[in-house]
């Protein structure tokens, strides 16, 4: 047995999480069994019983030996699934923040998007439990979570985001979120408190500004001011062309592939004096942008058209147009999610063992997101796979990042 045992950050952070259970009784200890399933799901193994029925073969109790002492064997499946169960969620998922906070350093103006998905295997209709909606925060310099918190689904998102916003340290950043949380209270934390800047999605949730900045681009377009300075980005044969025209700045995108062309132009206005009632409203509020996007299908021979609206607290167009375009990447990360750790399709109906399982992917997907030196072109699922038949490449990822 090694002598060194129970070393490294993962231990150092999570190693004396409470255990609920009598003293005296405790055959397993907590980190043993945190180690089992965060080891089990980072070798591809989803479900409980399969978690156990790997961590229970002899060739990985002996990988398992290196690192924790398993003193009464491996645990059962019933007491993993019950230590799960009593796991404090809130603190073990404040753990998780604080295990990413300690090993990354955010850049100046990195995008930090915030966004909320739901854990759709987690309903329970009989007993009346509702699925379980975890609010998350994404930098996209790193691509990594950094911080989430439970709401009891969707619509609570609005009271989620402040309580986020508290767990992170993300002074000099730029935070995008969706048109719901575009609450002043939201605004304020973000500005006053996270000492920050925001781009925020604008919908009819706050109807009066969105008839506002909807109304000054309509203008701009009746007065053909947007179609001039559309078309003279639409003559660089290179992307991200800042120009000016008058009051506005844009930047024009192209992307081709998978048999569509997409351009999206970003116009971006500071000339919002006029927004008096506004600007005493929203906290720092500098300027309003609007998005095109136009994307054409080339075996179909169809086209079609969006725009969609922002506020922001950022002086310039290419700031917002990097923040706006980049939002996806927390979409991007949910749908890694549920398509590669079936987030989605996992059937743990305990409300707590099931928040405690979500904390785990988390975990794994940043394990999974940060190894780009070994298997830079490997997608997290060849990872995965790989780490499940390879010990040396399963050890990298454990002490890369554990």
């Amino acid at each position: 047995m090694s002598n060194n045992l129970y070393e490294g950050e993962f231990f150092d952070f999570f190693g004396d999480l409470q255990d609920t259970r009598q003293e005296g009784k405790v055959y397993h200890i907590l980190i043993d069994i945190l180690f089992i399933v965060l080891s089990g799901i980072l070798c591809g193994y989803d479900e409980w019983e399969n978690i156990h029925v790997w961590a229970n073969a002899s060739i990985t109790q002996k990988w398992l030996k290196k690192y924790i002492a398993l003193k009464h064997g491996t645990p059962s499946l019933s007491t993993i699934k019950r230590v799960f169960a009593i796991m404090n969620p809130e603190e073990f998922s404040a753990r998780f923040t604080e295990w990413v906070r300690a090993g990354i350093k955010l850049p100046d103006k990195d995008i930090v998007s915030i966004d909320g998905k739901t854990s759709r295997g987690s309903i329970d209709i009989g007993k009346g439990q509702k699925a379980i909606h975890m609010v998350s925060a994404l930098c996209h310099s790193h691509g990594l979570i950094i911080g989430q918190t439970k709401t009891d689904e969707k619509s609570n998102e609005i009271t989620a985001i402040p309580e986020l916003l508290d767990q992170l340290m993300i002074e000099g950043c730029i935070v995008t979120i969706d048109a719901m949380g575009l609450q002043t209270k939201i605004v304020e934390k973000i500005v006053n408190d996270n000492h920050a800047d925001y781009v925020i999605n604008l919908k009819g949730n706050q109807e009066t500004l969105h008839e506002e900045v909807k109304g000054y681009f309509e203008e701009l377009e009746q007065s053909e001011e947007l179609e001039k300075i559309k078309q003279a980005a639409s003559t660089q044969e290179k992307d991200n062309i800042i120009r000016e025209h008058g009051r506005i700045q844009a930047i024009k995108t192209l992307d081709k592939g998978h048999g569509r062309i997409e351009k999206r132009t970003y116009f971006y206005s500071t000339d919002i004096d006029w927004m008096v009632d506004a600007k005493r409203k929203w906290v720092k509020l500098t300027g309003i942008g609007m998005v095109l996007r136009e994307v054409e299908y080339l075996s179909e021979n169809r086209k079609t058209s969006e725009v969609a609206h922002y506020v922001a607290s950022v002086n310039n167009v290419l700031d917002f147009t990097v923040a706006s375009r980049n939002h996806w990447g927390i979409e991007a990360c949910h749908w890694s999610l549920d398509v590669i750790f079936r987030d989605d399709q996992n059937q743990t109906k305990q409300s707590v063992a099931a928040q405690n399982l979500t904390t785990v992917r988390r975990m794994v997907f940043n394990t999974l997101q940060q190894e780009t030196k070994v298997k830079p072109k490997f997608s997290k699922p060849k990872k995965r796979t790989l780490a499940s038949v390879d010990e040396e490449y399963r050890d990298l990822l454990i002490r890369m990042s554990f």
